[in-house]
């Protein structure tokens, strides 16, 4: 009995947050947050021995459940129809935007191949990037076989560092069961498509120093303010 105080800080605190991504049409997230607040809930209906109050979490757990449902059907109708758009905005200096936390509510088991499309995977802070961001879909679940990147050709004093950085990249995923397509072209936008998904993976800012706060992990890295679109197509896009 003296766990379930602090379960049921965690299961509030995790539903609190489902609802104000709710409210603000974040669906996707709103839903895995749900999704994780209803589990706690449940561990902690459980664990209770009062009737009544687990008559309280019954109740919660329905009206939480019921939601989620409903957010489901919606996000599926709006993905069917192709008109499903989510804008996610990520103020100056804010924190906890990582590939994961980005992205991670958009994959699913049935993702198989990744397009990126970013001028900027140059230098070697961006390439870096590239490298955390195949590293973040090889832990999700799901079963990618394939990423196709399209970038920019760095300038001639640099391109060798690129193409070396790249090709080794090239070859660890591949002994990952992984393919890695690259192409250059000369663009402006930046576009990722997971089947969904669209911004560009340079939106974190310079770290201080390499032993500060951030350097590694990336939830904890500073952003720059910047607004991500997520789309949904119905149909991949072919090459």
């Amino acid at each position: 009995m003296a766990q379930v105080p602090g379960m049921e800080t965690s299961a509030i605190s995790v539903l609190k947050r489902a609802v104000e991504l709710d409210q603000t049409s974040r669906f996707q997230e709103s839903l895995v947050c749900y999704q994780e607040g209803i589990q706690l809930l449940m561990d902690v209906l459980k664990a209770v021995k009062d009737d009544s109050k687990k008559v309280h979490y019954r109740q919660k757990i329905k009206g939480y459940m019921e939601r989620a449902e409903q957010i489901k059907v919606h996000v599926n109708q709006l993905k069917e129809e192709g008109k499903y758009h989510e804008q996610i905005r990520i103020a100056e200096d804010a924190t906890g935007y990582s590939y994961e936390s980005l992205f991670r509510p958009y994959i699913t088991g049935s993702l198989t191949e990744v397009w990126v499309e970013d001028p900027y995977i140059r230098h070697v802070h961006q390439l870096y990037n590239f490298l955390r961001f195949c590293e973040m879909l090889l832990k999700a679940s799901c079963k990618v076989k394939r990423i196709h990147l399209l970038t920019s050709q760095d300038e001639a004093d640099n391109s060798s560092q690129q193409t070396n950085a790249l090709s080794e990249l090239h070859q660890s995923l591949q002994s990952q069961g992984v393919g890695l397509d690259i192409h250059y072209s000369t663009f402006h936008d930046r576009e990722i498509r997971l089947s969904y998904g669209r911004g560009g993976l340079d939106y974190f800012k310079k770290p201080k120093g390499r032993f500060s706060i951030g350097y590694c992990d990336y939830d904890l890295r500073q952003c720059q303010e910047t607004t991500v679109d997520i789309f949904h197509s119905k149909h991949t896009k072919t090459q």
